[in-house]
């Protein structure tokens, strides 16, 4: 019984990862989770180091998108 309830929680949880990872999130948003400027996100918007969306005419951006430019800053 014990281990049927420890198998439920490691596939609930690699289920909450995966939806973490496909999170959209505004500008406002961006700079509280990745803990940088406004301005140091608008840079990287221009530079190209950071991609966003811009579909809506709002822009938007996948949190992987922004895990993968803090992995690179910290380079």
């Amino acid at each position: 019984m014990e281990y049927q309830i420890r198998d439920v929680l490691d596939e609930l949880k690699t289920i909450v990862q995966d939806k973490s990872k496909n999170r959209w999130m505004d500008i406002n948003e961006v700079v509280f989770y990745s803990s940088l400027s406004l301005s140091t996100i608008r840079r990287a918007l221009a530079r190209g180091t950071l991609k966003a969306s811009r579909v809506t005419g709002k822009l938007l951006f996948k949190t992987e998108w922004v895990d993968l430019r803090n992995e690179f800053k910290s380079l």
